[in-house]
């Protein structure tokens, strides 16, 4: 066995200066070698838990580093080094001291801190640790994506606790890390290894369906494919085509988003027509006449255009998708793509080695991470990073033409606050495309928004239930901070006014909940913790407003609505949130949400209710 693991060893370690040795200079090759043969004396004595020597995983790692990610010098060597001061007396200053301060930053964030205690938890604080590295590079993400990569694929020999441990923080974190760095392939096995370790028997269920159909799609999609082929070669475009299956978690999660099985799923697969170009302009040209040859020849579904080419991805995708209708009837998704953009999608933000390529995402990525810092008391660390950057994007419009990246769910609110902060608190109402609508309304893809805003306006509590960005998020949790609070709470079945004859009782945690005292919670509670009960005087305040609702019932006349309207918001000045009516053989029946500040504000208004001319009666109505 000792021959076999020699064997792999070195197979390996070659393999990973094979790849290096084409374009990195003799000089880095030597310190390549060295920051082998320091990782191999370093865990000369360990193993992992598949019984292996443990060089074998910085080698996998490095390898990842060196061929799949196409990295250069200094990240290699540190994906040598990754755990040797984690797990191994050697220091991050032994490592500065042979391989220079980048190496040793490199190494030095893929090493796990270890605290008597931990922020929030040692996987947060873990997580914080990556990311803050971008404040300074990128490379050092792409270390520990490729360290999560082999674990992930080596996961088999570890317990069922710690598979769903790995696996968790691999769906949570790191999946949806590669996918906004732009690698798709990493991303793609990363949350299939995910879902495979978290739920294994959905999993090998989906494999096994997936399997069997493309046996059967392979030979039915063949005449399809061919014919594209044909028509592109018939108009001088050499292109090169792949059939591609959607993997077992792409498959699963739009059967969750559906709700259908497998074989209700649409879009299993897609069919991607490649070509070569020299420049940008020449990729659209090529593209372009593709789209045209093949919807001339195919009936194309209206609106199934996606152009992630003029409108890149906010982690660099590009491609054009259109569905095209095959000759068994059903729809075929086909991306058109350049040689440039394929290799763009695997290798993300450094498939083009250059300081502008990866500067506007690093930059924004930083900006986001400092608010996030500073204003972590208000927002959770990961939910604002995770809502920032984690979810596909969407792009919608100003009027002006300016384009607004989101992520995919995000409302108007999203996007008002996207632009600025004082937009989204002020924001009213929008006009989508031209058509009026709610500011919590659902965008989507090319959108043209328009804000409205009201400079007494406010935002509103229901509104965080609305939003997806860190921003959006994050001002409106301020602001609401900011605001008065009372210091009591409200019993959620009576809802007690200021003014009602209230009891307070002292829960556990210090705080005291009001209840009227003829709410059947306070009588329950009366009589099983009645050392609890504190004598409360429940005073109006002007900076406190309460939502009620009023029932009322009278008879049919010309202008009996609009009086009603005039005296709750002309003569009492009270805002309706909701109106509701209903008139049924001349009689009138409405509800009217409103918010009053006290008690007797509410009864003044039912008063002045009740004494418009044909009003029956007017009742309070318990908000559930």
């Amino acid at each position: 066995m000792e021959d076999i693991y020699a064997k792999q060893i070195e197979k390996g370690v070659n393999h990973v200066f094979r790849c290096m040795e084409k374009r990195v200079s003799p000089e880095d090759m030597e310190r390549i070698k060295a920051a082998y043969e320091l990782a191999a004396e370093a865990h000369s004595n360990q193993k992992r838990k598949t019984g292996q020597p443990y060089i074998i995983h910085p080698i996998s790692v490095a390898r990842i580093v060196a061929e799949e990610l196409e990295l250069g010098a200094n990240p290699v060597i540190a994906a040598f080094l990754h755990d040797v001061v984690e797990d191994t007396p050697y220091t991050i200053e032994d490592i500065r001291e042979r391989f220079g301060d980048d190496v040793a930053f490199l190494v030095d964030v893929v090493t796990k801190r270890k605290k008597d205690k931990y922020d929030k938890s040692k996987q947060v604080d873990n997580y914080r640790q990556i990311l803050n590295s971008v404040k300074y590079d990128v490379r050092a993400l792409l270390v520990k994506l490729a360290d999560r990569l082999h674990n992930m694929r080596t996961l088999d020999s570890m317990r069922p606790d710690k598979q769903m441990k790995i696996a968790g923080e691999t769906d949570y974190f790191y999946a949806p890390l590669a996918n906004r760095l732009g690698l798709y392939h990493v991303k793609v096995e990363l949350e299939n290894l995910s879902f495979r370790y978290r739920c294994p028997r959905e999993y090998e269920t989906i494999d096994r369906q997936l399997k069997q159909y493309q046996e059967v799609c392979d030979k039915e999609i063949e005449p399809f494919i061919s014919k594209i082929t044909n028509l592109l070669a018939e108009n001088d475009v050499q292109t090169r085509m792949e059939l591609r299956y959607r993997m077992p978690y792409s498959i699963w999660r739009k059967m969750r988003a559906g709700e259908c099985d497998f074989h209700h799923v649409d879009d299993k697969h897609y069919i991607r027509v490649i070509y070569d170009a020299e420049s940008e302009l020449e990729e659209r040209i090529n593209t372009l006449k593709i789209y045209g040859i093949l919807s001339t020849f195919f009936k194309e579904r209206p609106g199934s255009v996606l152009n992630y080419i003029n409108a890149p991805k906010e982690n660099g995708y590009q491609s054009f998708h259109v569905k095209l209708l095959n000759d068994k009837g059903s729809w075929e998704e086909i991306h058109i793509s350049s040689e440039r953009m394929v290799r763009a999608s695997r290798l993300g933000c450094t498939a083009e080695r250059t300081e502008e390529n990866v500067k506007a995402w690093l930059a924004k990525f930083r900006d986001v991470l400092i608010d996030v810092a500073t204003h972590g008391s208000e927002i959770d660390f990961m939910d604002g990073v995770t809502a920032s950057f984690y979810n596909d994007d969407i792009m919608a419009f100003t009027p002006e033409g300016k384009g607004v990246i989101l992520p995919k769910g995000a409302s108007a609110l999203d996007f008002a606050y996207e632009i600025h902060s004082e937009l989204g608190n002020k924001a009213v109402y929008a006009r989508i495309n031209g058509k009026l609508s709610s500011v919590k309304t659902v965008l989507r893809r090319g959108d043209c928004v328009e804000i409205f805003t009201k400079p007494d306006a406010a935002p509103e509590e229901e509104w965080l239930d609305h939003v997806l960005t860190y921003k959006a998020k994050r001002n409106m949790r301020s602001y609401f901070a900011h605001l008065p609070k009372s210091q009591y709470g409200r019993c959620g079945s009576c809802h007690p006014l200021p003014g009602d004859e209230v009891v307070g009782f002292k829960d556990r945690d210090g705080s005291i909940t009001l209840h009227k005292r003829d709410c059947p919670t306070a009588i329950r509670l009366a009589s099983q913790q009645g050392d609890s009960i504190v004598a409360i005087s429940f005073e109006e305040d002007e900076r406190f407003l309460y939502p009620v609702r009023i029932g009322i019932i009278g008879v049919d006349r010309d202008h009996l609505l609009r009086d009603m309207v005039a005296c709750v918001t002309e003569q009492l000045r009270l805002s309706i949130r909701k109106l509701v009516t209903e008139t049924i053989d001349n009689i009138v029946k409405c509800t009217v949400d409103f918010s009053v500040h006290s008690f007797n504000e509410l009864q003044q208004a039912m008063n002045s209710i009740s004494e418009i001319d044909g009003i029956e009666e007017v009742y309070r109505i318990k908000i559930q």
